[in-house]
């Protein structure tokens, strides 16, 4: 007569063998995609923001040019996010606002205000891979993550200041990109990105992106209140460090049309 210890046990090993076998047969592709989802998932809700950035510019030779501007963002649920960048110091460049609409489908779109000129220009998509204000970041950069607009694949688990990770690769569906891929390093607990690496058209290493200082709003939301963009290949980087973050704020989309870049103060 089996013993229901001995039932139990067989059927216990019986379940452990189903969802071992489950996970190993998961593609690296099905769980790259599953770690992005689960990325976008933990971040949802935050309705809409405001902060304010110090942007640090520091070409090859070390010598340093600083931006101060303001930031705000709307998130869209059945689509890409909106944001909102002001720019108020130095002289050169006060008064310069950039918008940007994120689409899960097609092209995003985006728009620069010149207050010398007191016009708006109109970003093409064909180049997303030009430079955001001189800095590091790209264009394409300044748009919200959104899970359709990747292929993926996992690659492995590893560390990041003694925090474990998950190591994905992300290749861009979208026209126009200016990377053949990125390669990401999300923690396991949070699921906060810590490290983005940037590869270009023939698949070289061209920038890399740390994030650190995150901290924590709403009880919910990380924010990374220091990113740093190396260029690898130049040598030149930019360093944004994040203040003044605020949540549910009472932004529309009417803050976020082209006629709000002329009104940005």
């Amino acid at each position: 007569m089996i013993k229901p210890s001995t039932l139990l046990l067989t059927a216990s090993f019986t379940l452990a063998l189903f969802f071992s076998t489950t996970i190993s047969a998961e593609t690296p592709e099905e769980k790259g995609l599953a770690i992005a989802k689960e990325t976008k998932a933990r971040n949802a809700g935050w309705g809409d923001s405001e902060a304010s950035m110090t942007m640090t510019l520091r070409n090859k030779a070390g010598r340093e040019t600083i931006r101060k501007v303001r930031s705000k963002s709307l998130e869209v649920l059945d689509d890409g996010d909106k944001g909102l960048s002001i720019f108020d110091e130095p002289r050169d460049v006060k008064g310069t606002a950039f918008l940007s609409h994120t689409h899960i489908q097609g092209n995003d779109d985006q728009w620069l205000f010149l207050p010398a000129l007191k016009r708006v220009k109109r970003i093409s998509s064909s180049n997303k891979s030009g430079p955001w204000m001189g800095s590091e970041f790209a264009n394409e950069d300044l748009t919200s993550f959104e899970v359709e607009k990747f292929n993926y694949k996992f690659l492995r688990e590893d560390e990041v200041d003694g925090d474990k990770v998950f190591v994905i690769e992300l290749y861009p569906q979208y026209k126009n990109s200016g990377y053949s891929k990125s390669i990401s390093h999300i923690d396991q607990e949070h699921y906060r990105v810590r490290k983005i690496e940037y590869f270009d058209k023939q698949e070289e290493l061209l920038k890399v992106m740390t994030f650190s200082d995150y901290k924590q709003y709403l009880d919910k939301f990380w924010r990374a209140h220091s990113q740093v963009m190396n260029n690898v290949q130049t040598g030149k980087s930019t360093i944004i460090e994040w203040d003044e973050y605020k949540f549910n704020v009472g932004l529309s989309d009417k803050d976020f049309n082209k006629s709000s870049l002329k009104r940005a103060r």
